[in-house]
């Protein structure tokens, strides 16, 4: 047996019972459960102090201008050798290089300035952010050696593998640049950099905006329904729809509170939408959204499918079901079963039968991490050793962003220098209710399969074992890198997983195999409407980003809610300026529901009859996870798949999911 397993073994033996109920002590935990189950231990010692994440320079606000700086010289440096040296591996590797200083500084500061509780940090990071952002797109294009990274002349690599994978970065490499205009004369370049950097205070406008709560006086709120949201003054704060609120006037008042227009708002997203349009123009594009699809798996006539299940009889039968058989208080039935610690450790009996990888809970040193409940987590192979980290932001705080994320902090990659590879670090945020005194962190199913969604992310970054951090984890075709985080939600709903951990947390009593069936039929049961939803959502974008339109945002919206939901749209509300996905997924939306089919499809051909199986699990690393972005994402799903997928393919995966056992489901209801 390895050192690494016999270690995994020695911490799992060490598991005591640290939840007790105030009347009994029943449910033992595991390490990584006994860490989420409790409230974090604090460190005594006061003189090991450290930056966030381990960064020295970072443990206070002023240290992000010099890690900027630190990685500006750096890439100075790093550009001269690019220009200067022959087209080939050296120069993809240069610029690696330069990618990864620069990513280690602009990506963490990218969480921090949404993340961190102190406003100095956020402004900092901020700062950052904008400063990387401009040096890239000023000074970076006007290197013209970057035209040519690679020379077909090229034979000093090793193996085929390594040249492919060599060519596709540098062409990754040079489509990025191209949005900055590296390929126009220098007055269009100088345009196009204008454009950029306006496109950097937009987005960051937008995003910021996007999160930001509404308010409304109290006088507006009965008195008795105050109590859900928070409280500022003589104002009531929304800061989410309270989409999982029993109460449906809660869930009105939520809704029309936190979607009312903000005019600043919406004027920044009407100059965003217009500036994308003008910068791909500018750069030889008919529209953002052609721009944006160059590279991915995008089928243009997927959707002319989609568009027939919005009016199948199957489809109005759903939409009724899910009416009459939707419990108003079903979560409360799960969230027993379901807490924090359980689905962590479910979560660590998963991977560690898949991938032989198990969760390892650390203590950050003083300074690490940015607030006091953050938990950290050591992903550890049986064979391979320390694979990364994985900082855990999960519990709700004040001006903490409502939506669920994964955030690369730090990117894997071969260095070539010391021929060891960089562990990846991430960072997963939820906003989660923190644990009571006598209950632990209870989560809903929808939260149970969030956190399973955004571990899938994780694992895709802990799993990947690429050359270049250009590409490494999640940076790949956005309609691929979905994939892992949905399959997850697979797994999810299975009560062969589920089993393994899904205890009540007073009584250890099991969760029942029939209410397990009555969740994932549930889903189905709603399946078609989220499907159209999902429709809706990918065509907005697309409209948003295709060709401008004689119509505001909000006029947009109307129309094509009108015509693609079975919903109608609420007068004086603006969703889209709750659509924060405009920013990372501007015109690639739609990747949500390619991914759902792809992930569908490895479900049901890999997993559906054993989903802990081990060779199954060794065979979705070695032919999805490890290659990132290294690899076309139609060869990846080719390998898992061992055939190539069709046009019919996608559209039965998905179809396939709406067929829900009503019998069943009502009889479970009912009983």
């Amino acid at each position: 047996m390895s050192a690494c397993k016999q270690l995994v073994l020695l911490v799992q033996q060490r598991s005591d019972c640290v939840w007790r109920h105030v009347r009994r002590s029943v449910t033992t935990w595991y390490p990584v459960g006994a860490a989420f189950n409790s409230k974090p231990h604090r460190r005594l010692d006061h003189f090991e102090r450290n930056g966030l994440f381990g960064v020295p320079e970072l443990s206070c606000p002023s240290g992000f201008q010099l890690a900027t700086q630190a990685a500006l010289r750096n890439t100075e440096l790093l550009v001269d050798k690019a220009c200067f040296c022959p087209p080939g591996p050296e120069t993809v590797e240069s610029f690696d290089q330069l990618s990864d200083g620069l990513c280690k500084v602009a990506d963490l500061a990218d969480f921090v300035k949404v993340a961190h509780p102190d406003p100095a940090f956020r402004e900092a990071a901020e700062r950052t952010c904008i400063e990387i952002g401009t040096v890239v797109n000023t000074q970076l294009i006007t290197c013209f050696g970057i035209r040519n990274l690679f020379s077909d002349h090229c034979t000093d690599l090793k193996c085929l593998d390594c040249v492919c994978c060599c060519r596709r970065v540098a062409e990754l490499f040079m489509f990025d640049f191209e949005i900055s205009g590296i390929h126009l004369d220098e007055t269009l370049r100088k345009e196009a950099v204008k454009l950029h950097v306006k496109l950097l205070d937009l987005n960051n406008e937008f995003l910021a905006g996007s999160h930001m709560p509404n308010r409304i006086a109290k006088s507006a709120i009965p008195e008795h329904l105050q109590l859900h949201f928070a409280k500022e003054g003589s104002f009531i704060q929304v800061g989410g729809l309270h989409a999982d609120s029993p109460d449906d006037l809660v869930r009105e008042i939520a809704y029309r509170i936190y979607l009312y227009p903000n005019g600043d708002l919406m004027n920044c997203l009407e100059e965003l939408l217009k500036c994308r349009y003008k910068l791909a123009k500018l750069v030889g594009y008919e529209s953002y959204g052609h721009r944006a699809l160059k590279g991915t798996m995008f089928v243009h006539k997927l959707f002319d499918v989609f568009l027939l299940i919005r009016t199948s009889k199957d489809f109005k039968m759903m939409r009724g079901m899910k009416k009459k058989l939707n419990p108003r208080n079903a979560p409360s039935l799960y969230s027993p079963y379901l807490s924090l610690g359980a689905c962590m450790e479910g979560l660590n009996i998963l991977f560690s039968q898949l991938y032989g990888v198990s969760l390892m809970s650390e203590h950050p040193s003083l300074g690490e991490v940015w607030s006091e409940d953050v938990r950290k987590l050591a992903v550890v192979h049986e064979t391979e050793g320390l694979l990364g980290y994985i900082y855990c932001d999960f519990f709700h705080r004040a001006d903490k962003p409502h939506q669920d994320c994964h955030f690369t902090i730090r990117g894997g990659r071969l260095c070539q220098d010391t021929n060891q590879y960089q562990l990846p670090v991430v960072v997963l945020m939820l906003s989660l209710p923190h644990p009571s005194k006598s209950a632990p962190t209870l989560l809903t199913p929808g939260m149970m399969e969030n956190l399973f969604h955004e571990m899938g992310h994780a694992m895709h970054s802990m799993l990947g074992r690429t050359r270049y951090q250009h590409v490494t984890g999640t940076r790949c075709a956005t309609d691929f890198a979905e994939v892992p985080s949905i399959l997850m939600e697979y797994f999810a709903t299975d009560y062969r997983v589920i089993s393994q951990f899904a205890r009540h947390y007073q009584t250890g009593q099991l969760l029942p195999e029939n209410m397990i069936n009555r969740l994932c039929e549930s889903k189905k049961v709603c399946g078609a409407a989220d499907i159209q939803l999902q429709i809706f959502y990918a065509v907005l974008d697309q409209i948003y980003h295709g060709k401008p339109q004689n119509s505001s945002t909000t006029e947009i919206l109307k129309e094509m809610q009108q015509k693609f939901y079975g919903l109608p749209y609420t007068p004086n509300t603006a969703w889209q300026l709750r659509f924060s996905h405009l920013i990372g997924y501007g015109a690639k939306y739609y990747s949500y529901l390619m991914s759902r089919a792809v992930a569908s499809m490895v479900w049901k051909q890999c997993f559906v009859q054993d989903p802990l199986n081990r060779d199954m699990g060794e065979r979705y690393r070695r032919e999805m996870l490890a290659h990132g972005g290294a690899k076309e994402p139609m060869l990846m799903v080719e390998g898992m798949l061992q055939r190539r997928p069709t046009m019919k393919d996608f559209v039965d995966a998905l179809v396939s999911e709406l067929n829900p056992n009503f019998e069943t489901f009502i009889h479970d209801s009912e009983s």
